[in-house]
Parts: structure tokens; C-alpha cells; sequence
């Protein structure tokens, strides 16, 4: 049997948290209240749903929801096998985004970061799966017909969410977020990541 070479990968992690219930409950109330603050929000790839200006995060709350993750980001490092001893991660920004029934995001990717992430603090059933596509021009120009996808024909993957689940990803890969079909909440934080040189 012959076993392909998987030369350019694109990797997507997804991982469900242990203990996430307390963060959750912070940040759910820390996000509730900047939404009472700012009805409106900021627009950006979010079509009817909520989006949040960008997190200060100085405050105990984000600060509470770095830590709780960070353990996360350091095992993106080592899987990527980048350099940690001349680099450092940075959080850049983080934000969050409440879709209620009918909303969704439209693709986009996320511009000068390395990875970008999205954790779930709210999440019930058809609140709509984030999408991911095929990064590789290639496929564009020819794409035969699949009997069912796989993990090498597949041109767009989706992840449902889950409450305390994380799922990190690179950050040129264009996502999109399903409409949420149900009646409650959907609530994610989302942030960006840069991988930089240490200063010395």
C-alpha cells in the first residue's frame, strides 16, 4: 500500500480545555458587560451578530484567559518546532463576538500574525460550525470529482463548536463562521498571535 508524502500541511488544532468552566463564567460576564457598555459594537467579517472592540489586555479578566491558555500556544510552538529561545509569542489583540439566531461571519483571514485562535465561552447545538478553506491556489484550476472528501481532496473543513474548546490555527487561512440556526448565543473569543524575535 502506498502511503503519501503530506509535504505542505496545513495544521489545525482543536482542543477541549479541562476546568473551563470558572474562566467561562469570568469572561461571560467581562464580555456581557462591554456589550452593555457598546450596543453596537464594531463591523467587521460579522454579518447581524455582535463584535467587540479590542480587549484591554491589562485587565484581570484577559489576563485570567492568557493564563488559563497559554499552555496551548506553547504546545503550537513545539509542534511548529519554532526556535523559542530567539522567539517569544505575543498576543497582538483579542476580541469577542456574540452571534445570536440568524448571524454569521463571512471568510476572512487574519492579517500580520502567525497563528489566530478562537475559544468558546457560549456554544449550543447548530450555532454554527467555523469553516476553514483550502489555503493552496492549485486546487482552484483543477479539482476532480470526489466520491466523498477526505483528508486529501477536501477543499473546506468545519469544526463544531463546543463550550471550552479552543481551536488555533495559521492566520493567512481564510475561516468562515455557519449561520447559527439556533435561539441562543453563540460566544467566542477570538485573538491573534505573533511570533517574534526576542529584543536583545
Amino acid at each position: 500500500m502506498i502511503k503519501p508524502n503530506l509535504f505542505f500541511p496545513t495544521p489545525v488544532w482543536a482542543l477541549q480545555m479541562d476546568n473551563y468552566k470558572n474562566i467561562n463564567e469570568e469572561m461571560y460576564t467581562y464580555i456581557k458587560e462591554l456589550q452593555n457598555k457598546d450596543q453596537i459594537g464594531i463591523s467587521k467579517s460579522n454579518l447581524k451578530g455582535w463584535h467587540s472592540k479590542d480587549f484591554n489586555l491589562n485587565e484581570k479578566q484577559p489576563q485570567d484567559f492568557i493564563s488559563f491558555i497559554y499552555s496551548s500556544i506553547e504546545q503550537v510552538m513545539h509542534d511548529m518546532n519554532w526556535d523559542k529561545l530567539k522567539q517569544i509569542t505575543k498576543i497582538n489583540n483579542m476580541w469577542a463576538i456574540i452571534n445570536t439566531g440568524g448571524s454569521a461571519n463571512l471568510r476572512h483571514q487574519h492579517g500580520n500574525s502567525t497563528i489566530s485562535g478562537a475559544y468558546y465561552i457560549r456554544a449550543p447545538e447548530n450555532a454554527g460550525d467555523i469553516i476553514f478553506y483550502d489555503p493552496r491556489p492549485a486546487p482552484i484550476y483543477s479539482h476532480p470529482n470526489a466520491l466523498s472528501p477526505n483528508s486529501l481532496n477536501a477543499q473546506v473543513n468545519g469544526i463544531s463548536p463546543k463550550e471550552g474548546a479552543l481551536i488555533l490555527f495559521p492566520s493567512y487561512l481564510d475561516h468562515s463562521v455557519n449561520e447559527n440556526k439556533s435561539n441562543e448565543e453563540r460566544i467566542v473569543i477570538s485573538f491573534n498571535i505573533r511570533v517574534q524575535t526576542k529584543q536583545s
